[in-house]
């Protein structure tokens, strides 16, 4: 099953809740107004710091703000911030010592074009989508393959 992590699913709701409030929250704030706890806002701030979706601001009225609005962050640069490379498999690119049979795989390199696949669709879906309710005349479009 592909399936993302509860902190990537924690790290849209957190940039949701930065965009909603605008300019400079701090990670107490935010995990009061998400309900999560601050441990976890913590991490993910820091996560996102380091991808550089979120810049942090030190001082009495530090906190993190957004480097650009949600609509215009692709879904896939968070996954990728908080998970890592999006790939169904360990040999992702060409990625060398992931698996004990890739010296002898028949199917290395195949799963590139699958791979592929998924991170455009990923990446023509924004955070923007994700995070506003969906109604029944807004479904978030699905991306063919080529």
């Amino acid at each position: 099953m592909l399936r993302v992590s509860k902190l990537t699913d924690y790290a849209v709701v957190v940039l949701s809740q930065l965009e909603a409030e605008g300019g400079v929250q701090t990670a107490p704030g935010l995990a009061a107004g998400t309900g999560l706890g601050e441990p976890t806002v913590a991490k993910v701030l820091k996560m996102l710091s380091q991808a550089g979706l979120v810049e942090g601001q030190r001082g009495a009225r530090g906190g993190y703000r957004l480097m650009r609005p949600l609509a215009e962050l692709p879904l896939s640069e968070v996954i990728v911030a908080i998970d890592g490379p999006i790939a169904l498999t360990a040999c992702v690119d060409g990625g060398m010592g992931l698996c004990d049979a890739e010296h002898l795989c028949p199917v290395r390199g195949r799963w590139d074009p699958v791979n592929d696949a998924i991170r455009r669709a990923l990446s023509g879906i924004t955070v923007a989508r994700i995070a506003t309710p969906k109604t029944a005349f807004d479904p978030i479009p699905v991306v063919a393959a080529e």
